[in-house]
């Protein structure tokens, strides 16, 4: 037998596709094609373009270099909203995973308590996270006035929606045999949760946490440009008053603070979670 027709024999329904599943699986991808193509017009891309504003590019990286970092004044301030930074991120992802933890478990289909509570549950989370964090932030600078109150308020606003779907999700696979055993030495279902299901994605739902800290950086210096806090609204300053050389430290500063912050969750999930994990 040759390999072809041994790959054949083991996947039949590879070779043998339906000629309808096949015309289908065509009519995606050309639908696909087509959206694609539509989606380079209607923006009206241009390589000419991209090839012409280059030069720009390089002129505005020359004016960047050195990166100045103010040693007799601003370097402090610097140093203070990037604190602020990152203790907005925190703050607002450690809150977001403490009030989405609940959701999770109401949201999942082996743990959820009812169908409504489910169906509540599930679009609750997609109405949270379908509104994107820029958004929540300009809200609560509306309702809370400017600052990081309002820059926490947003990253907690927008992460409660993606912490419960993935929550959810997570405990759904978790291995049902767990559960049973729980059950079978008289558990009640809160110790089947508590024993069976918990032990199991509680791992991953640190891991997520981890992660969305170190996103939550990165989005924290987004949404204070528009006034919610932190080292965006020194950006934001420095980019309308053209001073290239400090914004390109600010900038490297925001690059070195995101790589020890993943340096840190990566050693933290080694320490909770195990290298099993990686």
């Amino acid at each position: 037998m040759s390999r072809i027709e041994h790959f054949k024999y083991r996947y039949p329904q590879q070779f043998g596709a339906p000629l309808a599943t096949r015309l289908k699986l065509i009519a995606l991808l050309l639908l696909a094609l087509a959206v694609f193509i539509f989606g380079l017009y209607h923006i009206d891309f241009s390589l000419f373009r991209i090839f012409k504003g280059l030069n720009k590019l390089g002129e505005i990286l020359v004016l960047m270099l050195p990166p100045d970092p103010g040693w007799h004044g601003p370097f402090r301030d610097y140093m203070v909203a990037m604190v602020e930074t990152v203790a907005i991120a925190f703050l607002g992802t450690l809150i977001a995973a403490l009030l989405a933890f609940p959701l999770g478990f109401l949201a999942a289909r082996n743990t959820t308590v009812h169908r409504l509570v489910l169906l509540v549950a599930r679009r609750s989370c997609d109405t949270l996270r379908s509104v994107d964090m820029l958004i929540w932030a300009l809200i609560w600078i509306n309702v809370v006035g400017l600052g990081p109150f309002a820059g926490v308020m947003a990253i907690i606003c927008a992460d409660i929606g993606s912490f419960g779907k993935l929550y959810s999700e997570a405990i759904e696979t978790a291995d049902r045999k767990a559960v049973d055993g729980v059950a079978s030495t008289g558990g009640n279902r809160l110790q089947q949760i508590r024993f069976g299901i918990l032990p199991q994605v509680l791992p991953v739902m640190l891991s997520q946490v981890l992660y969305f800290f170190e996103s939550n950086t990165r989005s924290a210096t987004i949404i204070g440009i528009i006034g919610a806090g932190g080292i965006g609204l020194i950006l934001s300053e420095q980019i309308r008053m053209l001073e290239f050389q400090p914004l390109a430290f600010v900038i490297l500063l925001v690059l070195v603070t995101v790589m020890l912050i993943d340096m840190l969750s990566t050693k933290l999930r080694t320490a909770l979670i195990g290298p099993k994990a990686h």
